[in-house]
């Protein structure tokens, strides 16, 4: 009866390879989603191809770390990371991982319809203006929002010898929030658009998330006001998947490079002894994997890649 759940749970998700919206899988499976390749036309850029197929700047880089992003070639091979492990986090309202640049969306299930588990690409805050993580909620909503800058923008475009910023930034197609925006309960932080679509899935923001005008448009008709807003810092991921064990890779934030730079191997070791002690949902962990065996080479070859994908790694 399990054997078979697996397989349409596997089916569901393979035909939605294309999709951000997954049904929610059981509490003792991890992982949405398909990898798959498609081939890039002659007008393709592979910025496009990620839009396209709603994954962000960076993550699309790193699955193809040697096709050009502006001039892939008619038929070159693209890769689409459309594979996640869900984080470790309550599956609940908003979920943000700032490493993988992801947001994920764990709706309450309309009466009748099963829970489903929607996802999007965003941006982050840079180095100097980072996002904040913990808990927060959706305070409010606002269709074609005005953007007032603070001063601390203000003074930065000034001392970077760009022309000063307006007081007020009126609703348009140059407004940097674009036409939709949830304010969260952290003063000052949203999730919004964006005029600047080309720059989803990369750490350019002031400390907002950014969204794909397509996505936060979908996005803000979804989520109710006093959503639950969880951020959290997660570039090692792992999860299971019919009785095994994957684990998902991204560069840690910048701020943090020094902690997993000198060891990022044993990084990930104390991370799987971690993940591997924890209760599942508050239950025992199924005995069948407390002897799990580690399967060193894709173990080695995952943290080498480091591309976001999530990899088998036990035997």
């Amino acid at each position: 009866m399990r054997s078979t759940a697996i397989l349409l749970f596997t089916l569901l998700t393979t035909t939605l390879a294309q999709a951000t919206t997954w049904t929610l899988p059981p509490s003792d499976i991890d992982i949405v989603g398909q990898v798959k390749v498609i081939e890039a036309s002659q007008e393709d850029t592979l910025l496009d191809i990620a839009r396209q197929y709603g994954i962000g700047q960076d993550a699309i880089l790193m699955a193809n770390p040697f096709v050009d992003r502006w001039l892939p070639s008619e038929g070159t091979k693209v890769v689409i990371p459309g594979r996640y492990i869900l984080p470790q986090a309550e599956r609940t309202g908003l979920v943000i991982n700032l490493p993988e640049m992801r947001l994920y969306y764990f709706s309450k299930p309309e009466k009748g319809k099963k829970p489903v588990v929607i996802t999007h690409p965003i941006s982050i805050g840079r180095m100097d203006w980072s996002t904040p993580m913990g808990k927060t909620t959706v305070v409010r909503k606002q269709k074609d929002p005005t953007w007032i800058p603070p001063q601390s923008l203000k003074k930065e475009a000034i001392e970077a010898g760009n022309p000063p910023l307006p007081d007020v930034v009126p609703p348009g197609p140059t407004n940097p929030l674009g036409r939709h925006a949830l304010y969260l309960g952290t003063a000052g932080y949203l999730i919004h658009g964006t005029d600047k679509p080309f720059g989803i899935g990369m750490r350019v923001t002031h400390g907002c998330l950014r969204m794909y005008p397509e996505d936060i448009e979908k996005l803000f008709d979804q989520v109710p006001v006093a959503t639950p807003v969880q951020l959290v810092n997660q570039p090692i991921k792992l999860g299971w998947l019919a009785g095994s064990l994957f684990i998902e890779l991204h560069p840690p934030l910048e701020e943090n490079e020094k902690e997993y730079g000198d060891d990022y191997m044993q990084k990930v070791r104390e991370a799987i002894a971690s993940f591997l002690e924890k209760s599942d949902n508050g239950k025992k962990i199924n005995p069948a994997r407390e002897n799990i065996v580690i399967d060193e080479m894709a173990l080695e070859l995952a943290v080498f890649e480091k591309n976001g994908i999530p990899v088998l790694i036990s035997k």
